[in-house]
């Protein structure tokens, strides 16, 4: 098993753990926070991050500063992942960067008037657009977590659209998804909703944009990578999206092409998931399923998911973070449930499992990214209304309030851990900042 592999393994290992017990607190309990976690929050005089007593954060980077590659920190960074960089105390952290076309220059990486467009090879920038280029893509940064110090950070994908989520794989490269199925033409000269491939490098290095198009267009949000298989789950971010598996030709090949499938249910073919109006899932209570090969992937028409779902396959109320742990896939849907405060999935083997449904937007408050820690806790990022918090479900399924966005009303996205689990590193979207945050992990009150 090479270094990455046993990374990746390592990173997505305690996830099961994290969740043991959070089926039974969703199925019977409601309320705020059900654990003391690290204690209260504590007001941050800077008006940016309200953290428990003894955790701090460092701002490391911010939405408009110049890069060592010359380049600038676009705008709106959201998913993210972490990897082992040159030494024990070195990490490669690859973000992505959410940015519609069309927008203003002073959001991407090219300054006023794109004028550093031109510093880039033709071939490095996925579309160039009608008037000017699209802005969306990743930046990596490098980071020293002894000394809390970033080393470097850099342009590492471009010409893009929207790049929301994505996941890390077991081949030390992340995958950067557009949640997007803007067409040519307007803006762009080229279609998107794909997704692409993005090495995990120390030194400044800009991708060739190879859209992934077997992995299909549609609304792309996450995706999760069973390291055995190498099957690729893919979440769609639509109040109708379903669950996708792509079944790649070769392994850690990708861009070889594969077939993708839909997820459905045995014996209740076009179910709808979601719970709104019926609940035609109970928390807790798992149903098999079965694989729906799907054709005309490309999908022009913008009417994979309409296609899927009349050939049998679950819908999902806005599919959204994901994470791979011991043989099983989890998923949130961000407005699923009967109160329409999510829900999150869980798929092992040939079975889909509601794993919770909080109904009770004061624990979990419409969950997006997600990811764990080393010693089995889950991290939920919010993207509710009004005040926007990081949540905890500890690895005894308890809940409670990690940290508080005291400077806006912006969504927490692309929560990650270092590879040495000393660092969360998480983005204010719109505010286009990137925070990482230390303390005593281990003083956890249960």
């Amino acid at each position: 098993m090479n270094f990455s592999r046993r990374h990746f393994i390592a990173s997505t290992a305690s996830f099961a753990i994290g969740l043991s017990g959070l089926q039974h607190i969703s199925a019977s309990r409601t309320g705020i926070a059900l654990s003391a976690g690290y204690g209260p929050l504590v007001r941050d005089p800077r008006r940016i991050l309200d953290l428990p007593e003894n955790f701090s954060y460092q701002l490391i980077s911010r939405a408009g500063e110049l890069m060592d590659d010359g380049f600038y920190l676009p705008s709106n960074p959201d998913g993210m992942a972490t990897f082992p960089g040159g030494s024990e105390e070195e990490m490669i952290l690859v973000r992505n960067h959410e940015i519609n076309p069309d927008v203003s220059p002073s959001k991407g990486p090219f300054g006023r008037g794109n004028r550093k467009a031109g510093l880039l090879n033709k071939d490095s920038v996925y579309d160039w657009g009608n008037s000017s280029p699209c802005l969306g893509g990743t930046t990596t940064l490098v980071y020293n977590t002894k000394s809390r110090k970033v080393i470097r950070q850099f342009l590492s994908l471009t010409g893009t659209v929207r790049n929301c989520a994505g996941g890390l794989t077991p081949w030390n490269s992340w995958i950067s998804c557009e949640e997007t199925v803007v067409g040519a033409g307007g803006a762009c000269k080229q279609d998107h909703g794909w997704c692409f491939e993005v090495s995990a490098t120390s030194e400044p290095f800009v991708n060739k944009p190879v859209p992934l198009k077997a992995m299909g267009r549609f609304n792309h949000e996450a995706v999760a990578i069973d390291p055995d298989s190498g099957f690729v789950y893919l979440t769609e971010d639509r109040h109708e999206g379903l669950l996708y598996k792509f079944v790649p030709k070769v392994p850690e090949k990708l861009e070889m092409g594969g077939k993708l499938f839909a997820l459905g249910i045995k014996k209740s073919p076009s179910c709808d998931t979601r719970n709104w109006v019926k609940t035609n899932f109970e928390v807790g209570h798992a149903r098999k399923i079965n694989w729906i090969e799907m054709d005309e992937v490309e999908s022009p028409r913008d009417d994979l998911r309409f296609r899927g779902f009349s050939n049998g396959a679950a819908c999902f109320a806005r599919g959204e973070g994901m994470w791979y742990s011991d043989k099983s896939i989890y998923f949130a849907c961000t407005n699923g449930g009967s109160k329409k405060s999510g829900q999150i999935w869980k798929i092992t083997g040939d079975e889909l499992e509601l794993f919770a449904e909080p109904n009770d937007p004061d624990l979990v408050d419409n969950c997006d990214n997600i990811t764990v820690s080393p010693w089995g806790d889950m991290i939920l990022c919010e993207d509710g209304g009004g005040k926007q918090y990081l949540d905890v479900i500890t690895s005894t399924g308890k809940i409670f309030k990690f940290a508080k966005n005291s400077r806006s009303s912006s969504e927490f996205a692309g929560a990650t851990f270092s590879p040495d689990g000393s660092t969360l590193f998480v983005n204010i979207q719109e505010d286009g900042l990137t925070l990482a945050i230390t303390g005593p992990w281990e003083s956890k009150q249960v």
